[in-house]
């Protein structure tokens, strides 16, 4: 892929002009409030009791998001986002409030980030602004909303299918005891799955 500043501003460009139209004029005032994050794999970049101040664009690499649990085992994996995705916890990032849970990277991961004061800033003198709070605040309900969803309506299996039947190439990317904790399941018992599945 094409690392230039340039190269790597379209594919956010790109992705944003799919939902709506843009003038030169708003994203020259929101993309250049961007900075670019490149943050190596296995990396918290948001703690749990810390205040959310980015909204991000995923340029390439996987974040988990998840609770924390004085036992790792015990962590709740509830979400995950992938590269051409907005990510934050952003109801933390909304409210100013201490988030519950956490973000990390699962591979090598490089975001596009703005700043809450800089969003403000960019609320108050375009349309895009409203269009990037938008687009993330939908993207937590999605995520939080499949999970409970499938937790509720399909069976373990299911759900192991259901969660990478649009991105299978990242499944090798993903250690089996996070999807275990997404889907609700124990390593043992998601083993059993993938043997019966394989």
């Amino acid at each position: 892929m094409n690392t230039t500043p340039e190269a790597t501003l379209e594919v956010v460009r790109a992705h944003l002009h799919q939902i709506s139209e843009i003038t030169d004029t708003d994203w020259n005032s929101f993309s250049s409030k961007l900075t670019r994050r490149d943050i190596p794999k296995k990396t918290t970049f948001l703690a749990s009791g810390s205040i959310e101040n980015h909204i991000s664009f995923i340029i390439s690499g996987i974040v988990r998001l998840y609770i924390p649990k004085p036992e790792p085992s015990k962590e709740i994996t509830f979400g995950f986002s992938f590269k051409e995705q907005f990510i934050s916890a952003y109801d933390s990032f909304l409210t100013r409030r201490p988030s519950l849970y956490e973000l990390q990277t699962l591979t090598d991961t490089t975001l596009l980030s703005i700043t809450y004061d800089d969003l403000q800033e960019v609320y108050n003198t375009t349309k895009i602004g409203n269009l990037i709070g938008r687009l993330t605040a939908e993207r937590l309900f999605l995520i939080k909303s499949k999970r409970e969803q499938t937790l509720l309506n399909y069976t373990a299996e299911e759900r192991y299918l259901d969660v990478f039947k649009a991105r299978p190439e990242v499944i090798k990317e993903i250690p089996l005891k996070y999807i275990s904790s997404y889907i609700g399941v124990t390593p043992q018992a998601l083993s059993r799955i993938r043997k019966r599945i394989s």
